[in-house]
């Protein structure tokens, strides 16, 4: 069976950066199974889930990932997940929640631990700070998919979110 692995990889942003490392995947005959890849200011960030049979690949890998820290400016990192694909699960179904607000420290941070405290599990997340055309104030934007237990009714998924909102001065969009 084949062992599944990730993988998180990072550097300054430059054209070739996901062919670099699909190379060292292909080349050791990884299946890539998922990913997430973005540009962060001036860096690009990627991670990868994937797996392979080799019971060499750890040791393959590792030199690969030396030679991309040298060659190409590149921290690569991996670590075997220790267990087999899983059978298909049956996830929780989803909501889309949209923030947007005037930028300030810890929105993600009170969002995330109403989350955590209504037991509600963030699947993705995406922020940007941009700034206004018109004042240029900073506004803070985010984008979560969450899965909300079947316990947390929608009016108290609401309420709670309104509360965060309110306290944030943001606006929390429920979708």
């Amino acid at each position: 069976m084949p062992k599944r692995y990730i993988m998180t990889a990072f550097g300054q942003d430059r054209v070739g950066i996901v062919a670099d490392i699909t190379q060292i995947m292909f080349e050791n005959g990884c299946n890539l199974e998922d990913s997430s890849m973005t540009r962060l200011a001036d860096e690009f960030a990627l991670i990868f889930l994937f797996s392979s049979s080799d019971p060499e690949l750890e040791g393959k890998l590792d030199l690969a990932c030396r030679r991309l820290e040298r060659e190409k400016g590149l921290s690569t990192f991996f670590r075997s997940l220790g267990r087999e694909a899983p059978e298909a699960v049956e996830s929780q179904p989803t909501h889309q929640l949209h923030i947007q607000g005037i930028d300030q420290c810890g929105i993600v941070y009170k969002v995330s631990r109403y989350m955590t405290q209504n037991n509600i599990n963030i699947v993705n997340l995406k922020s940007k700070r941009s700034f206004s055309p018109q004042s240029g104030t900073a506004i803070y934007t985010i984008d979560i998919e969450v899965e909300v237990p079947e316990s947390l009714s929608d009016d108290a998924l609401k309420k709670g979110l309104r509360k965060v909102g309110d306290e944030l001065h943001v606006d929390i969009k429920l979708g």
